[in-house]
């Protein structure tokens, strides 16, 4: 082979090399999203559960869909069943299908059966619901939430430490899934966290998608629920789910989920700082 085809061939070689560590980078982030998205779908495009209740009401939300899906298939297929196998044929005198009017059996089963599906959906709701609302009083982190026109405060209690962290309506320019903007909550993975629900003002309702909980703040009535957190860090984007004013977009927060050692660290500097933040 002459020197001049070799050259030929490594500038070649040269010049396909950025575009085949692009097709690997684009095969391997398709690979990625692909594998993020099945997780998504198995789901049914639940985000994934940061505490053990999330856990519950996840499962409720996935029986809920089978049990629906099986009722579609059973209803379904005896609608086709009949349109096949009892439709009027060619060439008869037979002006109606025979009927079944007084079938003392098959009345009692399309009367049983609906019932018997209520009470199956209602006893795992209310086991569940149950669960999901207790409140223990037994909680080593304490979390006064105040919603208000239009933003919020926490004010966090811990091993007899304090720290309070309030917040002003968000410029939503500035919103990104890695700079989450308003107040903060700093909590400890692992741990079981009370809290009390408050609103000077109108009703607004504290929602973290990744709790798959949500309950309303409402002016005078102290809603109290519990949430024990899972072993996994990071920051979760939370926000008023009550439409309740003219800024009720901009009612938007982030919890923190930090390692015990981290969270004690943050509850003795705010202690030192006074509280508040």
């Amino acid at each position: 082979m002459s020197p001049t085809r070799r050259t030929t061939r490594r500038s070649l070689a040269r010049r396909r090399l950025p575009s085949l560590a692009g097709v690997a980078v684009l095969v391997a982030s398709a690979s990625a999203c692909s594998s993020e998205a099945a997780d998504q779908w198995s789901r049914l495009a639940q985000p994934e559960p940061q505490t053990r209740q999330g856990n519950l009401m996840l499962d409720l939300w996935l029986g809920s869909w089978v049990a629906a899906f099986a009722t579609f298939v059973v209803v379904f297929g005896l609608i086709v069943w009949s349109v096949l196998f009892h439709r009027r044929r060619k060439n008869s005198d037979q002006q109606l299908p025979p009927q079944v009017r007084y079938n003392l059996p098959i009345e009692m089963l399309y009367t049983l059966v609906p019932l018997v599906m209520v009470a199956v959906f209602f006893y795992f709701t209310a086991r569940d619901e149950t669960e999901i609302i207790k409140v223990s009083g037994t909680a080593p982190v304490k979390v006064k939430v105040e919603g208000y026109q239009w933003s919020w405060r926490f004010t966090t209690e811990a091993q007899g430490k304090t720290a309070t962290v309030a917040g002003v309506p968000v410029d939503l320019s500035k919103q990104s899934t890695t700079n989450p903007q308003g107040p903060q909550l700093v909590l400890p993975v692992g741990t079981k966290v009370e809290f009390a629900l408050e609103s000077p003002d109108v009703i607004h309702s504290f929602w973290v998608p990744a709790f798959l909980f949500k309950q309303d703040v409402i002016p005078g009535v102290h809603n109290k629920f519990e949430l024990d957190t899972l072993d996994k860090t990071g920051v979760f984007f939370g926000r008023c789910a009550e439409l309740c004013g003219v800024d009720h977009s901009k009612m938007l927060f982030s919890v923190k989920l930090v390692p015990q050692a981290e969270f004690d660290q943050y509850m003795t500097t705010q202690s030192a700082a006074g509280g508040a933040q």
